[in-house]
Parts: C-alpha cells; structure tokens; sequence
C-alpha cells in the first residue's frame, strides 16, 4: 500500500507541518512519495532527502524557528517601486527565499531525492498545473512557491511557472496519480479567529488565499474520498496567526504536534459521509474521529 504524503502551502502556516510530520514520523509513518505545493513544496524537499524520522521533523522544525520575515519577503524599495510602476512583475525580489532553499535542500536534482519528490506549479499563460518530477530542486520549488505578485514567475522549459497554490493548493489528485493508495494530507489550515484585520497588502492577500483554498481543500476531500484512504491532520484553530506572520512558529510547531498526535491516536480516516462535517471553517475545530471502515493509523 504505497503511501503518500501531501504537503500544502500556507507561507508562515507552513511551520505547522513540522510538528505534523513530528507527530507522524513518531508513529512509524513513512511515506513512499511527497507531493506538495508552495510553502509545503519548501518543506518537502528538506525532508525528501532525509530519513523519516522524528528527528527530521525537529531539524525542520528548528529551521522554522530561526526564520525571520525578511528572510522569506526582503523589502527592496527599488524593486517594489518598479512592480507599482509596472517595469517589474513582481513587488519582491526573489533572493531571500532563494537562499534560504540553498541553504538547506541538499540535493540537486528532483529525481535525486531519496523519498520521490513531485511539485506542483501553474503555467502563468494557460493556467494549467504542472507537477514537476525532474529537473533543479531549487528552481521547482521556487517555481511552486513563487506568489504572483509577490515574487517573478520562473522560467521552466518554454514555460514561466507560479505559485501551484493558485490552482492547486493541496494536490491530493496528484498524490492519488502516482499511485498512493494511503494519504496523509498536511493543510496549513488559516487564520480564522483574527482580533483585527492585517494590515499590510501581502497580509491581507495572503489571508484571502488562505480562505480560498481551505474551501477547495473541503472539496477535494470529498471528490477523492472514495479514491483512496485520505487521513486528514486538523490544523491549530481557533488560529490568530496570518501567513505573512513568521514570528510564532515555535506556537504552531507545537500546537500541531500535539493536535495531530491526539488525532491520529484516536481513528483518523477521513470517511466520506463525515467529510459533511468541514464546513465555512474548514478543519476548524478539529473533527471528532470518524472511519467509515474499522481503520487504524501504523503503529
């Protein structure tokens, strides 16, 4: 039963999975492919070339930890202008993530890694996904993490790629094409008890995003509920914090870690009939356990 592991975007959220995939390793889970999109894109190809083990989930998690906003979203007051004014596709330039995924992606190649890493980007003319197998890691997963607007798209082939969060924001389908019987599906979830608006433009962008795909993920888990066994790890919520906020990862880390270790201790199959019960607040609370089958998580 080949098993996979799908990891969504989320930008900040995206520390959340760290303490998932703490909470999963623990347990014995190991996956035989990771499909992800955006942030989870980040995270996947830390831990594709990694063993699945608890203490890659910590390293990762200590990754989230040091992250600091101008890390990811460096202002550059010249490059911002030029994307107001139009001369420039984007608002941000593209250095501080770049380094950051060099800094800590240690293989080269997409087909090098040691657990198969599949990424998911948009072609910015036609719209359609594009999951990349092959080619530079770094480059296709600056290509899924590449926010329009907020970063330029990136040249692959004859193609310029965008965020695949844009169409695609938790492959599920993908994960089920390649042929994963078993998947555990990492959301970032979103911020849905916020005491004040955000403030800032990518704040505010990056917040309705959020809400977008949540309700798209709601829809996937019941197009695919009968396409294989779907294990759905409930985000922290009530959640205060935005995607552009990277200040509270050791929170989400942990929060996470403990939802999901609670979770998965207790049933976690996401059944067809009880996926009714995602609502407008998608994972939010998390879901009482529910299988429409006898089911249980590997031990």
């Amino acid at each position: 039963m080949p098993i996979g592991l799908v990891l969504s975007g989320g930008a900040s959220l995206g520390a959340i999975q760290a303490g998932m995939l703490h909470a999963l390793y623990e347990r014995g889970v190991a996956p035989d492919l990771i499909v992800a999109t955006s942030v989870g894109a980040v995270n996947g190809a830390f831990i594709a070339s990694r063993p699945a083990t608890v203490a890659t989930a910590d390293a990762l998690g200590e990754v989230w930890r040091k992250i600091q906003r101008d890390d990811v979203f460096p202002p550059n007051l010249v490059t911002g202008l030029l994307g107001f004014l139009g001369r420039r596709s984007s608002l941000l330039p593209s250095t501080g993530l770049r380094r950051l995924l060099e800094r800590h992606i240690d293989f080269e190649r997409l087909e090098d890694a040691a657990i198969p890493l599949h990424v998911i980007g948009v072609d910015l003319k036609s719209g359609h996904e594009r999951r990349l197998s092959e080619g530079d890691v770094v480059e296709a997963v600056f290509a899924s993490a590449a926010m329009p607007a907020v970063f330029p798209p990136v040249r692959w082939g004859d193609v310029e790629l965008i965020d695949g969060g844009v169409a695609n924001n938790t492959p599920i389908s993908h994960a089920i094409d390649l042929g994963a019987t078993e998947i555990y599906v990492l959301p970032t979830g979103y911020a849905c008890h916020l005491h004040t608006a955000p403030r800032s433009a990518l704040g505010m962008g990056l917040h309705a995003l959020t809400i977008l795909i949540q309700q798209r993920l709601i829809m996937e888990i019941r197009a695919f509920r009968d396409r294989a066994r779907l294990v759905v790890l409930p985000p922290p919520c009530p959640l205060d914090v935005t995607p552009a906020d990277f200040s509270h990862a050791r929170e989400l880390i942990e929060r996470a870690r403990r939802d999901a270790r609670a979770f998965l201790a207790a049933a976690p199959l996401l059944a067809a009939s009880d996926s009714d019960r995602l609502s407008g607040q998608g994972l939010c609370p998390p879901p009482e356990p529910f299988a429409e089958k006898s089911a249980s998580v590997r031990r």
